[in-house]
């Protein structure tokens, strides 16, 4: 499915287009991502079931409650909110491409699969700039 959240004027649109052609382009999906979103299916099952009338089919994977697009500054907040009670250091919401782009090279896949899912034009950048290996005593170089 192709499409995106925007915000034009004040108001969060779900658009059935997306900003580029690249952008329509499918996704290698580790095992790893694919389990993590069927728990998030089942979670959303869970929600839409508690919902009940209340629940708002948007076609989103991840919602408010009642099945809702989240407000960007909403999902930032709540990221703060999960990131500090587990003890993390601040960091945005975007600064977690750096932490997936190490998880995809600490799981083995090949930086060239690493570099499609990142978007990234030039297998440099997904390198040298958004990967950090751990040593073997699990410290950063």
């Amino acid at each position: 499915m192709s499409h995106q959240l925007s915000r034009v004027h004040g108001v969060l649109l779900h658009r059935d287009t997306t900003k580029t052609v690249k952008s329509d382009a499918s996704l290698p999906l580790p095992a790893l991502c694919a389990a993590a979103l069927r728990h998030r299916h089942r979670v959303q099952d869970d929600a839409r079931r508690e919902a009940g009338d209340k629940w708002q089919d948007s076609d989103l994977v991840f919602t408010t409650k009642w099945g809702t697009p989240i407000e960007p500054r909403n999902f930032n907040r709540s990221f703060e909110l999960y990131a500090r009670r587990a003890g993390l250091p601040r960091i945005r919401v975007h600064d977690t491409r750096h932490t997936c782009a190490s998880m995809l090279v600490a799981l083995g896949v090949h930086p060239r699969v690493a570099m499609r899912i990142l978007r990234h034009s030039q297998i440099s950048v997904t390198m040298s700039v958004y990967t950090q290996i751990a040593s073997p005593d699990g410290e950063n170089p």
